[in-house]
Formats: structure tokens, C-alpha cells, sequence
């Protein structure tokens, strides 16, 4: 999805600044928001890749003027809402209604650390091999998606070199459209600078991105 989340070589918004010293957490709240992501997450009724398109589908305007946990935040509301845990009225009045879904796990506090630890594999077991090898020149396709996609805007028709194979991992952007799991090889692809940002580019930079193999097609 090209959208406000996806700014990579975009001019006008200024360098990054992090700040000196930054804590983990700039408040109570956003510990709680984080909390509140994991355990609707381990209810098993989204996938990562579909509350990471509920970010990036927020209106240009509110992500851009958001906070990180603000985002994730309207976001978690919109996938609750449309998965029937919450319902609009119950998020304009703070009030519960008296029938929702019913979550098929829950996720207790004793379990949290130990969840946290395992995290949430997504490499899966090969069906056909690699389709590319280390080395191999490849170039991105150019598709513009109303889904969420991992190939960003700057990196789409461009020639890099294959540099490590990742192994097969779920396929993120049908699995944030909520359709039956698929998996594909997953590539280090490099690009140079010129490559991405032409002529006036740093000539010693290089970016790496990791790229499914449905996104490649031999240079």
C-alpha cells in the first residue's frame, strides 16, 4: 500500500532525529497499549500482517500527526472492531454492550514472558526450491497494492544482487488480507545508492532489503 507510513526517499519531512536518551516508554499509557496489543494478538483472530495494514491504511493526515503507540492504538481499535470484539458504540461511549465475540484463547499474565521468549515463528518448510541464488542479479517488479506489502516504494524497479537467502517464510502481503496462509523464499537483496537515488547519491551507499520471491524476477 503506498500510503504515510511508506516514506522512504520523500523530501520535505527532514532528517531523523532520535532522541539523546530515549526510554523504552514515554508513559504509562503506552505500556498499556503494547499489553493490550499482545494479548488481543494471542486471541489468533489477525495475523501480524493484518494490524500492520490497519497502521498503515489510517488517514495520511492522523498517522503522520501520531505517535508510534497512537497509531497502534486507532489501529488495534479498527481490527477489534472489525473482527466483532468491539463495536463503534462501544468505542464512542466507553459503555460494553452486552453481546461480543468471544476471544477463542486468552492470553494469562503467567504465560506472557514465556510467549514473549518463544516469539512467533514464521519460517515454514521449503515446497520447491530457491528460485535465485548469492549473487545472483535480480531486479524488483513495479506494483502499486491497495494491501499491505514489505516491498517499499523506493526499491520497486530496481536492480540489486542477491546476498543472503533467508529461508521460506509466510508471505506477508495475503496474509494481511486475511487469506490462507502461503509461504516463499525470502532474499538480502542490496541495491547502491545510484541505483535507488541516482546521480547524486552517496557513491559509497548501499541499502539492503529482505524481498520475497514473488517480488523478484531475474535482471
Amino acid at each position: 500500500m503506498n500510503s504515510a507510513h511508506d516514506l522512504g526517499g520523500q523530501m520535505g519531512f527532514g532528517p531523523v532525529v532520535p532522541e539523546p536518551d530515549e526510554p523504552v516508554f514515554h508513559g504509562d499509557w503506552e505500556k498499556r497499549v503494547l499489553a493490550i496489543n499482545v494479548a488481543a494478538g494471542a486471541m489468533g483472530a489477525w495475523t501480524i500482517d493484518e494490524i500492520r495494514h490497519a497502521r498503515e491504511s489510517l488517514p495520511p493526515a492522523q498517522y503522520l500527526s501520531s505517535s508510534y503507540y497512537e497509531i497502534w492504538l486507532a489501529a488495534l481499535d479498527k481490527v477489534l472492531v472489525r473482527h466483532g470484539f468491539l463495536t463503534s458504540e462501544e468505542l464512542a461511549t466507553g459503555k460494553p454492550v452486552p453481546e461480543r465475540r468471544e476471544p477463542r484463547r486468552v492470553l494469562k499474565g503467567e504465560e506472557v514472558a514465556d510467549v514473549l521468549r518463544r516469539g512467533f515463528p514464521y519460517e515454514r518448510e521449503a515446497k520447491a526450491p530457491a528460485r535465485f541464488a548469492i549473487g545472483d542479479k535480480v531486479r524488483t517488479i513495479v506494483m502499486h497494492p491497495q494491501h499491505h506489502t514489505r516491498l517499499p516504494r523506493y526499491a520497486r524497479g530496481k536492480t540489486g544482487t542477491v546476498e543472503r537467502i533467508v529461508g521460506c517464510h509466510v508471505f506477508p502481503d495475503t496474509g494481511a488480507q486475511g487469506q490462507p496462509e502461503t509461504a516463499q523464499w525470502l532474499y538480502t537483496v542490496v541495491f547502491d545508492g545510484h541505483e535507488l537515488w541516482g546521480r547524486d547519491a552517496d557513491p559509497t551507499s548501499t541499502v539492503s532489503i529482505e524481498a520475497w520471491e514473488s517480488y523478484l524476477e531475474p535482471a
